[in-house]
């Protein structure tokens, strides 16, 4: 029997990218169509060249993309976490996965089943513009992860992590980092040595790693060395 989702677990859904364009009708359409799934750290949600029957939101936990290349080396895609929802053009053409996806937490997801949104599309195609606004801020967000990756340095790159982990308006703050040190490498395109090195120059930036946590003594100095020209003054 599925289970029915409680009102937080709907307004979660709803802040994803591909319910916050759609009308609040709709939206629950989708919604009584979906089901949770829980899955335990370690746990695959879908491996590399299946199929795609739905799109997924993360409701809780930690999910990460990735691929595995030639040579056995992983590379991390993308990390998701609450609110945030993949794979949806690759489910709408139920095309073959390009990435594998593995629960780094344990996590609860929601999987709407691809074959509901396209009956949608059909009956209401004004729901497309949510799936167009869906594939505009997935590629938005590929291209801010390509210019991370080429134009900053190595403690930029982990400067941003951090300002995204603070609080709104916060001016210092203390952070969880939510996953593995290693996995923060490879979602930032580093080495887990290069890593360990941001992480010794942040000192100089009021930041002490501490586990799992980072002690952000002043988030706009971050800040300034996060969005400071890497090419006038290389730091890494």
């Amino acid at each position: 029997m599925r289970q029915k989702l409680t009102p937080a677990q709907r307004q979660i859904a709803c802040q994803s990218r591909l319910f916050s364009g759609l009308p609040a009708e709709l939206s629950d359409m989708l919604l009584d169509a979906a089901h949770l799934r829980q899955l335990r750290r370690g746990q695959a949600v879908f491996h590399h060249g299946d199929t795609a029957q739905s799109i997924h939101i993360v409701m809780a936990g930690w999910v990460k993309l990735y691929r595995i290349a030639p040579n056995g080396t992983e590379a991390v895609v993308g990390v998701m976490t609450r609110g945030q929802s993949f794979g949806e053009p690759i489910a709408l053409r139920r095309a073959a996965y390009p990435v594998s996806a593995e629960a780094t937490t344990d996590c609860d997801l929601l999987a709407v089943p691809a074959r509901a949104f396209l009956d949608l599309l059909h009956a209401r195609p004004e729901a497309a513009i949510a799936v167009l606004s869906a594939t505009f801020l997935h590629l938005q967000g590929l291209v801010e992860q390509i210019e991370q990756l080429k134009a900053r340095s190595g403690p930029q790159r982990v400067a941003e992590f951090l300002l995204d982990l603070c609080p709104p308006d916060a001016e210092s703050a203390t952070v969880i980092l939510p996953y593995d040190k290693l996995l923060i490498a490879g979602r930032l395109g580093m080495q887990p040595e290069s890593l360990s090195r941001a992480f010794l120059r942040l000192r100089d930036h009021g930041v002490r790693i501490s586990q799992s946590n980072a002690a952000i003594a002043s988030v706009s100095r971050l800040r300034d060395l996060a969005h400071a020209d890497a090419g006038a003054s290389r730091i890494n």
